[in-house]
């Protein structure tokens, strides 16, 4: 990996000859991998006994997982990097808040938040692009979520629907990544001496958007993948100098984490609560955490999601009431499957129904790919169940279930259909298990198990 020189004389002038080449030759090495363990799934992943685990973070470890495996596959892991896990520790959610995480893609962070929150509450899980908001959405269904609306919204059409209603934000903002070097070297080709400035004056509007969306007492994390003080510490100090009920919160450094550098900005000495990761210090990549509190209200407080009048976009997708034919097919099944489970407000996009969580009445005229758990898809008289929804149970809580083994595990997830000997009595849908995990559902026919895995996911 060759920096570009520009950057290295950069960090040789702010840090010091001495102590910026510690940080070259670092970033010159391999990069750091980890993994998060599932507190949402019934058991530990056997690939936790033998693997290293990291110092402060509930449930995670280093190394690598592989993406086939049965663990991943159904959720009981998520791969991420393990200076980012300090973000959602920092940020500190809480069953039954109100979270919204402004800039979520692919997910790492809203998949901590989520089990920080054992499920309950409210999380706004938003990306402005598209296809990385549907990845967005494929790993935390994967993950299990409940409690979570997947969002695609730019930070300043979302700032009008929620107006002060989040009792925490995370903002881990798009930014020129020059902490992730070492393991994404591509970023190198974006990178020139204007672009960290470039990258913070797009910062402060999705910060301001925030600020608006943000409750009395309410927290606000700010974070990057970035060593640059434009991004990191200067910002921080300009949004203690743009609202000025915002303070600055100490939050707790383990082994190997850096003060914030006030010098790096305006020589506010608040500033050094924040955390800098450097790979030189910290087993991982680059990272820059602050905290914040608003300890009085700049806007109108607001318990509920703003009605916004009818809006621009034909981009809007099919929002349906349900029938009472359609509410009768979902009932119907979920008393022979899932007797236990309790719906919260049912909601159907197209053919799709969906069970939106606690905290929030309506979606109408919000850009958004999933609100709340996928519960399956209305067909005619009959509901076939998600995959979400199978991932999102545990074992214990169905009326009916069928085991398999890990070799019929494989040809599940290749769409195959499956002969069960020694079937159980009665036709119909039942979730799939192997080892504890739950995998997906499936249609019984006498012996024959009719495979739904989704035909995108199969392998």
């Amino acid at each position: 990996m060759k920096l570009p020189a520009a950057f290295m004389e950069k960090y040789r002038h702010l840090m010091g000859t001495t102590e910026a080449d510690e940080l070259f030759k670092a970033m010159a090495g391999q990069a750091v991998n980890g993994w998060r363990a599932n507190p949402l799934k019934p058991g530990l992943p056997a690939i936790a006994a033998s693997s290293q685990p990291v110092l402060g973070i509930a449930n995670a470890y280093y190394g690598k997982v592989d993406g086939r495996l049965l663990d991943h596959v159904t959720g009981w892991v998520y791969s991420q990097e393990p200076s980012a896990m300090n973000v959602a520790r920092v940020f500190g959610a809480r069953p039954g808040e109100r979270v919204l995480d402004l800039c979520a893609a692919p997910g790492g962070k809203s998949t901590q938040i989520v089990a920080m929150m054992a499920n309950q509450g409210l999380l706004v899980a938003n990306e402005i692009f598209t296809k990385r908001a549907k990845i967005l959405a494929a790993n935390l269904e994967r993950w299990g979520a409940r409690n979570t609306i997947v969002s695609n919204e730019s930070p300043d059409q979302l700032e009008k629907f929620f107006p002060a209603f989040f009792d925490r934000i995370l903002v881990d903002a798009p930014c020129s990544g020059e902490g992730m070097f070492r393991k994404e070297p591509a970023g190198i080709e974006y990178w020139n001496p204007d672009y960290p400035a470039e990258c913070a004056n797009r910062q402060r509007k999705i910060l301001a958007s925030a600020m608006k969306m943000l409750k009395p007492g309410g927290v606000l994390v700010y974070s990057t993948c970035t060593f640059a003080p434009e991004e990191d510490e200067q910002n921080a100090a300009w949004l203690l100098r743009q609202y000025q009920d915002l303070r600055m919160e100490t939050v707790v450094k383990g082994p190997g984490m850096d003060d914030g550098r006030p010098e790096w900005a305006d020589g506010n000495l608040e500033l050094k609560k924040a955390i800098r990761l450097f790979p030189h210090h910290y087993r991982g990549e680059g990272h820059f955490i602050a905290r914040f509190r608003l300890t009085a209200l700049p806007h109108a407080e607001s318990s509920e999601m703003k009605k916004i009048p009818k809006r621009r976009h034909k981009r809007q997708q099919s929002r349906n009431v349900l029938s009472t034919e359609e509410r009768r097919y979902f009932a119907d099944w979920r008393k022979r499957v899932l007797p236990d489970y309790q719906t919260n407000r049912l909601v159907k996009m197209g053919a799709q129904l969906y069970d939106l969580p606690f905290g929030i009445t309506s979606v109408d005229h919000l850009k958004v790919l999933r609100p709340g758990l996928h519960l399956g898809t209305l067909k005619k008289r009959r509901f076939e169940p998600s995959l979400a929804l199978a991932l999102a149970t545990t074992p214990d809580s169905v009326q009916r279930q069928i085991t398999l083994t890990l070799d019929q595990w494989h040809r599940y997830v290749h769409g195959e259909t499956l002969q069960i000997h020694n079937a159980p009595a009665g036709d119909g849908w039942y979730l799939l298990t192997c080892q504890k995990h739950s995998c997906g559902f499936g249609k019984l026919v006498g012996t024959t198990l009719k495979n739904f895995y989704p035909k995108g996911l199969r392998y």
